[in-house]
């Protein structure tokens, strides 16, 4: 067929073409799903709940229109669909707006939710709209706090004091968030560490099971169930009780090298160790060392771990005993020592840990070697780094001569007889910090009275309402905390006067259990019927960003874990299959002189059109701040959607990021022209069409390629989509099969036997292309003849022996002269090709005896040997 298009065709309207069908969707209610409907097996789709910041870029498209992508595929599959949508809707950014520009947060966030929908809507993304939720309507959050309720019930939420982020020029809490390179993202003020009463739930409790349960988790990126499992952090080791000198009380260090216990020189407390105010009152440095302190908390985790980051410490002034030797040991307090990990009490042996080398050598503290390597003696006097490698026991008493690895069980051992210790397994994984004194966020229901302590707001009094008349303070405090209505209560149990707990919960609880609501989101009885969740659940196919593997994914499995304990559900993981796509992003310009980011148009042979520097460009994360946002609408205005939705489709393995190009979009919207015309070229005679009889074998090769691409085409989309999501090799194929169709010499007067390949090869085309650009496709299948939406047709199958590749012979040369011939693949390797010709009986009689000095191969046409 002639590129050259028909000065007749209609033209592709694209802006007409997305708002039809658009309209369609929504009027025929395409993705309505009714969950009781057991007439075909259930697909539950799900993005992860998008938090509404404001108006999305291309970057943010990427996860959306994937989602959309997967889920009209399994529509077409015949699966009863549900593929919902909802809004992560409390949280800080809401709440800094109502501080910096006096917006209130329910009214900027509702704003956002109304301009994402109908960003989501020209995205031509489809969503069962009627399940709808948002975190921050009293009907959702309602039943968060019956959650909260549940969890407490069962001793997994409770109240302590824990170290927080201060602000002295805010005078207010701040989240890890908030905190940039130690200091307030408002004020640019140094952040300190104080100690606050917060709340907390007892992930703890399922650190195994987390672990544990991470292995039947087939169908999720390994990369993301190993940063989960390092999250967790499990290790085995060995609990030990060292004896504070002064008082007889215990002090326990959590270790994995028992082997080591003989060569402790000195041990270390973590800043945050509640002992050391007691250690020191009363003695005359005791401010000096508080002080000091203090210095060391308000370093960063990092800061303090970091194997190129000085170890700063300062003696006590107190001594602990060696439950082995009962030898006198300095008590430190040090930065490399968190109380994150193991009891926050640290047993260092310098000879054998490199950190602990380096403070003993800083602050003159013995070293002790009691690990030999095989055949050599360390002395400490010389050592210029610390063993630790495996060796002998040495200077160990009973345990000296055996092998350091022998040594650890039975050290142990030793000291769970005599009651010092014992076998223990340690988690990197802390308690669930939930409390926020913030306003944008759920009531935690609790009540305080002076009386009867802390207690939970009876079911029957939920939801505690946030209260919407609130005043923000340019201070960050907490506006519940000055709230006297919302802070006086009856407590439920003596009647008299309470308190109101002030604290919000974590937006990351509102986040934990929305799939499960989307089940029954009306329901004003419950979270949701179980018999429902129990059908539907866990989620077939979750699809977010990799930057929530950790914390959101894991939250979500604990907390389905707990409703599982509940017996609320009867499942323990929620996602079955997960999908992590990676980011798009841009090139960002950046002038070191005005200390600006640029638009790529303001910047000229790369330098800065205003100073002329040397622009510095780096490929980063799409940003606004960062200058390098390509907006969807703009887009959308000169291209179409269609054409968004394709090169974000194509433009790479989905779970890799990717490069946005402006310039390729422009081939992205070429291909969708070309499908257009390709189809309303042939209309006119593919009509009245006939099913070839007798097969493939009474069509022209031509016709007969073409069937097999078709077919072929047809798999490898299949394929895709069922695999990993390689929607880029599906689009590249379908491609191929576009061009071929193009160079079909197909006219009115073909034998209608083949005008019926052609018009198969067009109809699936344009079926295999309907998950990625569904307006287009909708409006061709119309035009094809067909009525209603092409996502009610059943994705297509295949002809198996049509996908199999044909076979074709080769002729077999010796020195120029034909000796053979050989049946091959059409998709054999010219090395595949190169083996057979040479093992052929024909072949081998020609060369028996000779040298062969060369085999000549013209690819899928001849071979040629040339013998001495």
């Amino acid at each position: 067929m002639s590129e050259n298009v028909k000065p007749d065709l209609p033209k592709y309207d694209f802006k007409a073409i997305e708002r039809r069908w658009q309209s369609f969707w929504s009027e025929e209610k395409l993705f309505h799903v009714d969950v009781a409907d057991d007439r075909a097996p259930k697909y539950y789709c799900l993005m992860m709940f998008p938090y509404p910041s404001g108006s999305l870029h291309v970057g943010h498209g990427r996860n959306y229109i994937i989602g959309d992508a997967v889920a009209r595929y399994k529509m077409m599959k015949g699966f009863n669909l549900l593929t919902p949508m909802g809004w992560d809707a409390f949280g800080l950014p809401a709440e800094n707006a109502a501080i910096k520009e006096g917006i209130h947060p329910m009214k900027s966030t509702m704003a956002n939710i109304a301009a994402i929908k109908k960003q989501l809507s020209r995205w031509g993304t489809g969503y069962d709209w009627a399940r709808e939720i948002a975190s921050c309507q009293p009907e959702y959050y309602r039943w968060t706090q019956w959650l909260f309720l549940k969890f407490f019930e069962k001793g997994l939420a409770y109240k302590k004091k824990a170290p927080v982020n201060w602000c002295p020029s805010c005078a207010t809490v701040l989240a890890n968030e908030q905190v940039v390179s130690g200091l307030c993202e408002r004020c640019d003020t140094e952040v300190e560490q104080r100690d606050l009463e917060q709340w907390f739930f007892k992930i703890t409790d399922y650190a195994q099971r987390l672990l544990d349960d991470l292995d039947t988790l087939d169908h999720w990126p390994e990369r993301v169930k190993m940063m989960q499992r390092n999250w967790i952090g499990r290790s085995e080791g060995a609990r030990i009780d060292f004896t504070l000198e002064a008082t007889g009380e215990t002090l326990p260090v959590f270790t994995t090298r028992p082997d080591t216990l003989y060569g402790v020189t000195f041990m270390v407390l973590a800043p945050e160790h509640p002992l050391i105010p007691s250690l020191v009152a009363g003695r005359p440095d005791e401010q000096d060392i508080l002080s000091f302190v203090s210095e060391l908390r308000n370093q960063s985790a990092i800061e303090r771990t970091s194997d190129t980051s000085e170890k700063v410490g300062r003696f006590l002034g107190h001594f602990v005993l060696n439950p082995v030797n009962g030898e006198r040991v300095p008590l430190w307090v040090a930065n490399f020592a968190l109380m994150e990990y193991g009891t926050g009490a640290v047993m260092s042996v310098p000879a054998h840990d490199q950190r602990d080398f380096m403070f003993a050598k800083k602050y003159d503290i013995p070293i002790k070697v009691v690990i030999q390597p095989e055949g050599e003696k360390l002395d400490p006097a010389t050592m210029e780094q610390a063993y630790e490698e495996d060796g002998v026991q040495d200077n160990s008493g009973p345990f000296d001569g055996l092998p350091n690895r022998q040594a650890i069980p039975a050290i142990t051992d030793h000291l769970a007889r005599q009651g010092r210790g014992d076998f223990m397994v340690n988690f990197r994984l802390r308690d669930w910090l939930i409390s926020r004194q913030r306003y944008w966020g759920a009531p935690i229901p609790i009540i305080t009275c002076d009386q009867c302590g802390e207690l939970p707001v009876p079911e029957q009094d939920l939801p505690v309402l946030l209260p919407l008349d609130v005043e923000f303070s340019h201070k960050g405090e907490n506006p519940l905390a000055r709230h006297g209505q919302f802070i006086q209560a009856v407590c439920p149990k003596c009647g008299g006067a309470a308190r109101r707990e002030t604290d919000t919960m974590d937006t990351f609880v509102c986040s934990s259990w929305y799939f499960l609501r989307f089940i029954d989101p009306h329901n004003d009885e419950a979270p949701f019927r179980s018999e429902a969740v129990n059908k539907w659940l866990p989620v077939d196919q979750y699809i977010g960003g990799v930057e929530h593997a950790i914390l959101h994914l894991l939250y979500a499995r604990f907390f389905t874990k707990v409703l599982y304990d509940l017996g609320l559900v009867n499942f323990t993981e929620p996602f079955r299959n997960l999908f992590t796509q990676g980011m798009i992003c841009k090139k960002s310009f950046w002038c070191p002189s005005c200390k600006v980011h640029l638009d790529e148009d303001a910047t000229a042979d790369g330098r800065c059109n205003t100073c002329k520097s040397t622009v510095q460009v780096t490929l980063e994360k799409m940003s606004k701040s960062k200058g390098n946002v390509v907006a969807p609408d703009a887009l959308i205005d000169r291209y179409g959607v269609d054409t968004q939705r394709l090169y974000t489709l194509f433009i790479g393995p989905p779970e890799k990021d990717a490069e946005w190009n402006d310039s390729a979009v422009l081939g992205a919207h070429r291909f969708l022209n070309k499908v257009w015309e390709t189809v309303h070229i042939h209309l006119d005679w593919m009509l009245d069409t006939g099913k070839p009889e007798g097969g493939l074998e009474n069509l022209p090769r031509a016709a007969r390629d073409l069937y097999r691409k078709t077919h072929r085409t047809i798999r490898k989309v299949t394929e895709d989509m069922e695999g990993d999501f390689h929607f880029n090799t599906a689009i590249s194929a379908v491609m191929e099969l576009v061009n071929l169709i193009r160079s079909s010499d197909g006219s009115p007067s073909s034998p209608a036997s083949e005008r019926w390949v052609l018009k198969e090869a067009i109809e699936n085309a344009v079926i295999l292309l309907s998950p990625f650009v569904p307006h287009l496709s909708e409006e061709l299948w119309r035009a094809l003849g067909h009525d209603g939406s092409i996502f009610r047709e059943q994705w297509p199958g295949y002809d198996e022996a049509a996908t199999l590749a044909e076979e074709i012979e080769i002729p077999i040369q010796v020195n120029g002269k034909l000796r053979s011939r050989i049946v091959v693949s059409a998709e054999a390797t010219d090395e595949e090709i190169r083996s057979l010709a040479l093992a052929d009986e024909k072949v081998v009689r020609h060369t028996e005896g000779k040298e062969i000095k060369r085999v000549i191969l013209v690819p899928k046409r001849l071979v040629n040997v040339v013998v001495g």
